[in-house]
């Protein structure tokens, strides 16, 4: 089977398990245990590992706290800030094309008394700057954001984001999860308050992710959503994922890699060749193709057929989806898409493909030709 789902999830790199190994059962201590050999052991090499995440993100690695993933960031990013900040203001923005994880955690603020406003897109799914602007009021304590769509790839203007947050002081969150690994991240220069990564969308392990929380000016201040022995600063207890962690850092690091920025050259140029191929077959149409794009996503629409029965054709030969894999279990249609006011027909026959490194040149071809076969065989 081809793997066109990297956006879902990505193997981890041969080198962060090889990384994670030694310390499931050789190097096993707790890196809370501050009384002997082996809990120390693991304490540096969490410090290690830190060292490369923020290194990734132009941060210090005690800005860094540690969670199960971006899922978990997101709650405690925006559940954190509202609970510390509400009594000098109840009002969050976002916008309608985020990850599930925000927009679900915005709404059950809602009930708590939060005033959150869901912003519009265009038909590209970019922002609208100037309704960000005139959004924020006195009571605004928080603007989340993501970096980069997950289903359409769409890239926000993050740098001006941060300034209009900054100027305003308040606090800018930023979902990171697709972008890491495929863009060069800097929290100082894009003046991100706090962000939200998961190691297994760049090649490390699942069920590890992480929060960036400033700790310059302004220092950003947040109640914990997971209460117990006071780790990582009283932000998240709980006994470190050791392997995890060591996983994630090595996944950072190999990011940072000369090697790294050669194969994102590579797919972005595969992605295009994929493009230019699947566009040939009659009223195929890219979603926010005039958008900027994270260089390895694709979000194609085949007016006239289902995009389900399209996977179900495909799903011995190529692996891809339908929307996001956080939602695609309740086949629900894509809200990415609906916010972007597109049409149905171009709605039911939107698919998604996400390319990474396990890629190859041979397959290029053999994609566009099962995809050829399959949607002339489901249009006749």
């Amino acid at each position: 089977m081809i793997y066109l789902d990297y956006n879902a999830t990505t193997p981890c790199s041969v080198e962060v398990v090889e990384a994670m190994l030694p310390y499931f059962s050789e190097k096993f201590g707790n890196p809370a245990s501050r009384t002997h050999a082996k809990g120390w052991q693991a304490d540096e090499a969490v410090k290690l590992a830190t060292e490369h995440l923020a290194q990734m993100i132009n941060a210090t690695p005690a800005e860094i706290v540690y969670t199960s993933g971006a899922t978990e960031s997101c709650n405690l990013a925006i559940k954190g800030v509202y609970e510390r900040l509400k009594a000098y203001g109840n009002h969050i923005i976002t916008c309608s094309t985020e990850h599930k994880a925000v927009l679900d955690t915005c709404a059950h603020l809602e009930q708590l008394g939060a005033s959150v406003t869901y912003l519009d897109v265009d038909n590209e799914g970019n922002l609208y700057l100037a309704d960000l602007e005139a959004a924020c009021t006195e009571q605004t304590i928080l603007i989340a954001l993501m970096y980069a769509n997950n289903e359409t790839g769409v890239i926000h203007p993050v740098a001006e984001i941060g300034k209009i947050a900054r100027a305003k002081k308040i606090y800018f969150f930023c979902d990171a999860t697709q972008a890491a690994g495929k863009l060069a991240i800097d929290v100082q220069r894009d003046h991100i308050d706090l962000l939200a990564l998961s190691a297994h969308k760049f090649y490390g392990p699942k069920g590890v992710g992480a929060l960036y929380i400033n700790r310059k000016t302004p220092r950003v201040q947040l109640v914990a959503q997971i209460d117990g022995g006071g780790h990582q600063n009283g932000f998240r207890s709980g006994t470190l994922n050791v392997p995890g962690i060591v996983g994630m850092g090595k996944a950072a690091m190999l990011c940072q890699t000369e090697q790294h920025v050669q194969e994102m050259a590579q797919i972005k140029a595969w992605r295009d060749e994929i493009e230019a191929g699947l566009l040939t077959i009659p009223g195929s149409l890219i979603n926010s193709a005039g958008a900027q794009r994270l260089p390895n996503v694709i979000n194609i629409a085949f007016p006239g057929i289902k995009a389900e029965r399209l996977v179900s054709r495909l799903n011995d030969a190529i692996a891809f989806s339908v929307g996001s894999a956080c939602t695609s279990a309740q086949q629900k249609a894509s809200h990415v898409l609906q916010a972007m006011r597109i049409s149905k027909e171009v709605l039911d026959g939107s698919v998604r493909l996400s390319l990474g490194k396990l890629l190859t040149a041979e397959e290029i071809p053999l994609i566009i030709h099962q995809f050829k076969q399959a949607v002339t065989a489901l249009q006749q």
